[in-house]
């Protein structure tokens, strides 16, 4: 019986040797092991009248599922300086990077997700312009064009009455967290509406849009058409523009589901 052993286990280490051996040689199979075994960092850009605090909540949710996550605090004084900032946040993650935007922060990954380490864009109640196109150019095209929003004496467009903000981005959100809201609330420039997408990067990467009806900031009409339009996977939601704050868990569950599916 002992030769009988000796000879199976020869034989098994002779396959195994084998199988390691053509594994090996098969760049397809190494390259598609090597993918399955990388992580997707998560990269949450916001958008105009928040900063990166917004996000709070969903950091922590997808911290719990196992997620890197970095915030990027846009200077929102133009389109430019905003992808810039995202860009570099996205060159300092150890992996492939799942982007995602809320409202303005979609202008920002519609341009910074060309970046060869995005795998996939997340659009929350977001922005989404088509190529050679600016964010005002995308809402006299759907027939949204901004109202309300005068710039001041330093072409700053603020919401910093706790009234209006409440009104326009955060109707469903605990009144107790309206305050903390307003007060990290960040201006954005004017001009910057006016800056043109190079290429528009959901051409060439899978997209995800949540669209939230109710929405008095990003009428949900429009956001069904952005969705359409990019192609992404849809999921809706009753929730205001801060979605972000008031309905985490459905926001960090999509994340979470298009980070599984570029992965």
């Amino acid at each position: 019986m002992s030769k009988v052993n000796h000879m199976i286990s020869v034989a098994g280490r002779k396959i195994l040797l084998a199988l390691l051996a053509v594994a090996s040689l098969n760049p397809v199979l190494a390259k598609a092991q090597s993918e399955m075994q990388k992580p997707i960092d998560i990269v949450l850009v916001h958008g105009a009248f928040t900063d990166g605090s917004s996000w709070s909540k969903v950091i922590t949710l997808l911290h719990q599922k196992g997620y890197r996550v970095t915030a990027v605090q846009n200077p929102l004084t133009s389109l430019e300086a905003d992808v810039t900032a995202t860009t570099r946040v996205i060159e300092r993650q150890p992996h492939d990077v799942l982007l995602v935007g809320h409202s303005w922060g979609g202008a920002v990954i519609t341009e910074a997700g060309n970046h060869s380490k995005v795998r996939g864009l997340v659009y929350v109640s977001a922005l989404a312009p088509d190529s050679g196109e600016s964010v005002g150019q995308l809402l006299e095209r759907l027939h949204a064009p901004m109202q309300g929003m005068a710039p001041d004496s330093n072409s700053l467009v603020w919401l910093d009455e706790p009234g209006a903000f409440s009104k326009v981005m955060a109707n469903d959100v605990d009144p107790g967290e309206l305050p903390g809201l307003v007060a990290v609330q960040q201006p954005i420039a004017a001009t910057a509406f006016g800056e043109k997408i190079g290429r528009a990067a959901w051409h060439d990467k899978p997209s995800w849009y949540l669209i939230t009806e109710g929405d008095h900031a990003l009428p949900t009409p429009v956001q069904r058409k952005l969705a359409a339009m990019t192609g992404a996977h849809t999921v809706e939601i009753r929730s205001s523009h801060m979605s972000l704050v008031s309905h985490p868990d459905a926001v960090a569950e999509l994340i979470d589901q298009a980070a599984r599916m570029v992965h």
